[in-house]
């Protein structure tokens, strides 16, 4: 079960056109813009990945606003494991459960996932706030990062998993978001 003190939020390179080229991407958008909405009210860290913005853009405009108080980190490698800024940055908040969010799911947040199980990190990929251009390339990484360790979970899902009681004191404000 995921857990408050343990838990953290990677959302991976939601940028610029790509971004609107994803399968389902409003839905995909609203998902990802709620995850980081309920993270923010159950104070879970989060962290920013964006690939070379200089080629692919800028984050969403939707969701670099919901993360205006944070700032991204930029990466070369396909896997943000890649980055010693982002291992760095993965560090210091001391969890080791990880829930990833982001584009592609079969690039950028399968390589994520498999070199995180590798260090020994928990993973949950919110399936329903990742995605690829096709539908095709999104199923066969769930089910392969589903295969090798990685746990598969909603936006909604984790949420509650991570409230664990009505009595949690955010559990209204983010009932609302769901809603």
């Amino acid at each position: 079960m995921l857990n408050l003190d343990t838990t953290v939020l990677v959302v991976v390179d939601v940028q610029g056109k790509l971004a609107t080229l994803m399968h389902e991407h409003e839905s995909l958008f609203d998902n990802i813009v709620t995850m980081v909405k309920g993270a923010r009210l159950l104070d879970i860290p989060i962290i920013w990945l964006e690939q070379v913005p200089e080629k692919l853009g800028d984050t969403i405009p939707e969701l670099a606003d919901e993360l205006s108080d944070f700032s991204p980190v930029r990466k070369t490698s396909f896997s943000a494991c890649g980055e010693p800024a982002f291992m760095s940055a993965l560090e210091q908040t001391g969890g080791r459960q990880v829930l990833l969010t982001g584009i592609e799911t079969h690039i950028c947040v399968y390589q994520t996932a498999m070199d995180l199980l590798a260090g020994g990190y928990e993973v949950e990929v919110l399936v329903d706030a990742v995605s690829s251009r096709t539908l095709q390339s999104k199923e066969v990484a769930l089910d392969k990062m589903s295969a090798l360790g990685a746990d598969l979970t909603t936006v909604e899902m984790a949420l509650f998993e991570l409230m664990k009681s009505a009595d949690a004191p955010q559990f209204r404000d983010v009932a609302r978001l769901i809603k």
